[in-house]
């Protein structure tokens, strides 16, 4: 513990002190508000902080764990042990000609609706997805045939020594909801989108029928990570998990949306531990009735209580 306390010491010296907390629950800082408490929770507000910081943790053997908006996160009921370092004070925002570059922490809303205002075409499938850019980046978010693959040009990168990089679009390795930033446990500290001029009315007029149709369709009234499992190759999660007559099945406080089966919502004080049977469920379930694997798109992280 003592060793422990000594790398909390030398963080001091990196991280301010109200960007520095002790004994955080996660349940504050994901979308689905679960999860027990990491040890330590800093929030940075420069590059070089997180170069130190990860430096610092590689010295003390110390487990760090990267989060933007947690919106794609559950944290499991006995917390983290170690580190949580978030992002969203990183978001600074440059805008010029056909090209916007954005800090990791910017939510992907807000520079939809930016590019709208700079008449700025091929972010609005961005709209109404909850995350910030450098978890949207490294897992090539993507909704309603839109991904992030297809507007980035480049991206700054810390690799896991510390070392910062700039990385090209045709190092990036895109996939489905993957990328090299996953692949190579690099963290994204800017972005760098290439995006074409485009009819201001026509791209707000996008970015309204794609809210209104996120809002008619998903449960967005309740706690969740959005979409819980990848689409399997040929198939649709949603429908697989309704037509296994899984729509509304509960499990403690966690529920199969009865609005959207492919979401996993805390409807009533769910734990961590509600979520994970429940989605453990869901794919035995879909596995026995179609012989389909349902790999989940929410990262899970953290220790059982």
């Amino acid at each position: 513990m003592d060793y422990f306390q000594d790398f909390i010491a030398a963080l001091k010296g990196i991280i301010k002190k109200d960007n520095l907390q002790i004994d955080v629950p996660m349940k504050n800082h994901t979308s689905f508000k679960v999860g027990g408490p990491v040890d330590v929770l800093v929030m940075p507000e420069k590059y070089e902080e997180i170069s130190k910081t990860i430096q610092l943790c590689e010295k003390y053997d110390v487990n760090y764990y990267i989060l933007g908006n947690g919106s794609n996160l559950l944290v499991k009921d006995g917390g983290i042990r170690g580190l949580a370092i978030k992002l969203l004070k990183l978001n600074k925002l440059q805008i010029g000609n056909n090209k916007i570059i954005a800090g990791c922490g910017v939510p992907l809303g807000y520079l939809s609706r930016k590019a709208r205002d700079k008449s700025l075409t091929g972010l609005e499938f961005a709209c109404g997805i909850p995350g910030s850019v450098g978890g949207a980046v490294a897992m090539n978010a993507g909704a309603y045939n839109g991904e992030i693959s297809n507007v980035v040009e480049s991206v700054l990168v810390i690799d896991n020594k510390g070392k910062m990089r700039r990385i090209s679009k045709n190092e990036l390795e895109f996939g489905y909801r993957t990328s090299a930033i996953l692949k190579h446990k690099y963290i994204a500290l800017e972005v760098s989108f290439n995006l074409d001029s485009g009819d201001k009315e026509k791209i707000g007029s996008r970015i309204d029928d794609l809210m209104r149709r996120r809002i008619e369709k998903q449960p967005l009234e309740y706690p969740s990570a959005g979409s819980t499992f990848k689409r399997p190759v040929g198939h649709f999660a949603a429908k697989l998990i309704e037509d296994s007559g899984l729509k509304g099945k509960g499990i403690g406080g966690a529920q199969v949306s009865d609005k959207h089966s492919g979401f996993i919502i805390n409807k009533n004080n769910a734990t961590a531990k509600d979520i994970l049977e429940l989605i453990s469920f869901v794919q035995r379930t879909v596995k026995t009735k179609f012989n389909v694997e349902l790999d989940t798109e929410v990262r899970i992280i953290g220790e059982d209580k």
